[in-house]
């Protein structure tokens, strides 16, 4: 898939032509692994990391089963993120989530350019990120006919997203913040900040002993 041109263009952020082969086949692919994971019911963690890691095409072995099953779902603690389905990606090769945090049900991602999100990071449900992009104009734009593009979106460490936010292209929300439920975020968050409303304000700074630069006021 990543050696389609359009691909390549696509992460670059440029105007690329959705419909392209390579692109509809990866398409395909991660929307039966998403399938996959929302039917899988009631399984193990250890299956649960393996059907998420489809999704996100992580090709890395599982480590060994512990016969305890407890020490057995303990193993991935420190590896993979804890995920609450059903979830709906896009491309799943461009989305990368941290060990220790938790993606709450529904979440969508469009993840045309690359989507990070930390560790320790709290999602609520309902939650889309929106890496996708269209044309202004709807000249350019032709509807299906037309090019899209795309912008990254990245969520650092110890982040705590509400209920039904919507994060848009182009988005990074510093390390420790907090989004209340049902905003829509369109510009950058500095870390250990309060943002709410459509469109997402900073409200108020968090006090936290995480923060450096509150560590320096204190002495």
């Amino acid at each position: 898939m990543t050696s389609s041109k359009e691909w390549a263009k696509m992460l670059r952020g440029e105007l690329y032509m959705p419909w392209d082969e390579d692109l509809q086949a990866n398409r395909t692919r991660c929307k039966q692994a998403c399938d996959e994971f929302n039917t899988a019911g009631n399984v193990s963690r250890r299956r649960k990391v393996e059907l998420w890691r489809n999704i996100i095409g992580d090709t890395r072995p599982l480590p060994p089963v512990n016969p305890d099953p407890k020490e057995d779902e303990e193993l991935f603690d420190e590896t993979d993120p804890v995920v609450d389905g059903p979830i709906s990606v896009d491309h799943g090769l461009n989305f990368r989530v941290g060990a220790g945090t938790f993606l709450n049900f529904n979440l969508l991602v469009l993840d045309t350019c690359l989507i990070t999100i930390g560790e320790r990071v709290l999602f609520g449900p309902n939650v889309s990120l929106y890496g996708a992009i269209h044309p202004l104009d709807p000249a350019i734009r032709q509807g299906m006919k037309g090019p899209e593009a795309g912008k990254e979106i990245h969520i650092e460490d110890d982040v705590w997203i509400g209920g039904s936010v919507m994060v848009l292209a182009g988005v990074r929300i510093g390390k420790g913040c907090t989004i209340g439920a049902g905003s829509v975020v369109t510009r950058d968050v500095p870390p250990f900040h309060f943002a709410a409303g459509n469109p997402a304000r900073v409200i108020k700074r968090i006090e936290s002993k995480m923060d450096p630069e509150q560590c320096q006021d204190l002495h």
